[in-house]
Order: C-alpha cells, then structure tokens, then sequence
C-alpha cells in the first residue's frame, strides 16, 4: 500500500499524526527520562506543533483542487524548514567544543520556581542557556539531528503529496 496513492486529506492526517508522536515522544523523554529541554528544543517542540496544526487542518480541509492542496503543501514546508532551521542552530551549538560557551537559556524548572507562567514563558523565548548537552542519542544521532531529520522528510513529504496529479473533482 503506497501512502503516495492515498487520498490528499489521508496523506495530511498522517503527516498530522507523525508530529502527534513525535511531541509526545518529546514529552515522554521530558518526564519518563527526566531529560529536561532547552530553549531550542522548546522552539523545535513549538515549531512540530504548528506543522501539526498545517497538516491537521489540511487533512480537515481536504481541497480537491491542486491549488489548495499546493497552498497547504507549501504551508508546511515553509514550517518544516523554520523547524528545521531551529534543528540545525541546535545541532551546531551541540558540535561545538566544550570550552567554547554557546547558551540559550536556564532550564524550564528553573523558570517556573522563580518567576510567573506569562514571564516564564517570555523568557524562554529571548533565553540564552547552555544547549550544548547531549544527552541522548539513538543510531549515533543526538534528539537535535532526528529532529532535523524528521522536518526534512515531513517538509518533503508535504510537497510530494501536494504535487502528485489527482483526479480533479
């Protein structure tokens, strides 16, 4: 069963479902783990988020004409990429060397002992703390490089399904 011969709403849905598993992987390291994420991982969990938003609602629109589905399929690329964008920064911060001081913020835990929700949140969006901790990796890739990984092949498969020719109607 090729998932390229799904329908467009089918295809979206998926795409929706996989940034589904992947937050709640994010929060299952988070708590299960006791890994405790940086600014930059929040960014990415906030930029998977809104990809999932993209496809969910592509998936609930459904457009049978091929604008629309360009539209969405466009939509989310450009979100995979401002993901992916995040990722990458991550990934550079982490290969950088021990002694050289990259930062993007004090922990989350940290923020909510000391200061308000709203604040907290503020900060996390300016912070500079240390994301140059690995802390977990699979297959020889660290959290930053699967997330990289992932919003390439979610941005490419959001274009693939945009484009494939469909029957109009």
């Amino acid at each position: 069963m090729n998932p390229l011969r799904w329908n467009f709403r089918l295809q979206m849905l998926l795409g929706a479902a996989v940034c589904g598993g992947l937050l709640a992987f994010a929060v299952y390291t988070q708590v299960r783990l006791g890994l405790e994420p940086c600014s930059l991982c929040i960014y990415q969990r906030l930029a998977f988020a809104a990809l999932a938003v993209v496809f969910l609602l592509a998936g609930l629109h459904g457009p049978r004409n091929r604008p629309g589905r360009l539209s969405y399929g466009v939509l989310a690329a450009i979100v995979a990429a401002i993901g992916a964008g995040i990722a990458g920064r991550h990934v550079w911060v982490q290969a950088q060397p021990q002694d050289v001081m990259t930062s993007c913020g004090p922990p989350l835990e940290f923020l909510n002992q000391t200061m308000g929700p709203l604040e907290a949140f503020r900060t996390v969006l300016t912070a500079t703390g240390n994301c140059g901790d690995i802390d977990w990796t699979f297959l020889g890739l660290t959290m930053p490089m699967w997330c990289l990984l992932w919003y390439l092949l979610l941005g490419i498969w959001a274009v693939l399904c945009a484009m494939v020719k469909r029957k109009e109607g």
